[in-house]
């Protein structure tokens, strides 16, 4: 996949009275549980919150990224986030030390990736997320100290670090910037399928493709025993007709019993399924 051309984040803090922080939803809907099933070598993980953390002295900041990216070098990386988020300068700040990473860079998002997490997520070349994550995006959320004269210069001061992560989710997601920045205004969630959807991000995990895949055939199998039963036939001899059939495939899950191939007196009469594959055909056409 060709590198995307993503925008720079701006560096650095507006002043020095201002604390970019945590909002208090997202980190209520956290899951600090929620972990990659085994990183491998070249796992970048971020399972904490964005910045350092002065109650329990963790965290996750930019020194720490960039010095697992030196030592990793050159190559391939994979970052898998379950985060709440945290200090919106320190997330632009690991962005920007992604998105310089000489080498691929695939982002997993496992759980939640709210705020200056989702700012991060947008550094992959490849986005993947679980169905059941989620992205929440929002203007920068601050804790401001000082007069009416210092808490009106924040708000202008915060204004270009709005208008940066802005930029970064249109070039993401090729949104109009006017439907990003009313996004970011309502403090908006966005799930796994609906993030792929909206451009946020690319696929959704391989493990929910496969689980994708499994509802696809269990919807089939469905929607045939209808077809069967629409012509006449009983709900158990069509179940066992569809569990031989799928035996014969070589399904190990047909949960058929015995041989298909030997059938005694007490086997039900042969039904002719004439009509029922034309239900089915018809079933076929209309998908």
């Amino acid at each position: 996949m060709p590198i995307r051309n993503l925008p720079a984040a701006p560096e650095g803090r507006p002043c020095a009275a201002v604390t970019s922080s945590i909002l208090p939803r997202a980190l209520d809907r956290w899951d600090a549980g929620i972990r990659a099933a085994a990183d491998e070598d070249r796992t970048i993980s971020i399972y904490d919150v964005i910045g350092y953390d002065y109650w329990t002295g963790e965290g996750v900041t930019a020194k720490r990224i960039a010095g697992a990216l030196r030592n990793m070098g050159p190559g391939p990386v994979t970052v898998n986030i379950n985060s709440p988020g945290g200090d919106m300068f320190e997330g632009l700040a690991i962005y920007n030390l992604l998105r310089e990473h000489d080498g691929d860079v695939t982002v997993k998002v496992l759980g939640l990736a709210a705020s200056a997490a989702s700012i991060i997520a947008m550094a992959g070349d490849t986005v993947q997320i679980a169905r059941a994550g989620f992205f929440m995006i929002h203007n920068c959320w601050v804790v401001a100290i000082g007069n009416r004269n210092d808490l009106r210069a924040v708000a202008d001061k915060l204004d270009p670090f709005d208008a940066a992560m802005a930029d970064i989710y249109v070039a993401r997601t090729g949104k109009d910037l006017a439907e990003i920045q009313q996004q970011m205004d309502g403090e908006t969630w966005i799930g796994g399928s609906s993030a792929v959807d909206q451009g946020f991000a690319d696929e959704l995990l391989p493990s929910d493709q496969v689980k994708q895949g499994d509802k696809k055939s269990a919807s089939a199998v469905r929607r045939l025993e209808s077809a069967l039963r629409a012509s006449g036939m009983p709900k158990s001899e069509a179940m066992r007709l569809i569990s031989e059939f799928k035996s014969g495939l070589g399904d190990p899950t047909g949960g058929g019993e015995g041989d298909p191939t030997e059938h005694s007196a007490g086997d039900p009469p042969v039904i002719d399924l004439s009509s029922s594959l034309t239900a089915i055909k018809s079933i076929s056409i209309g998908a």
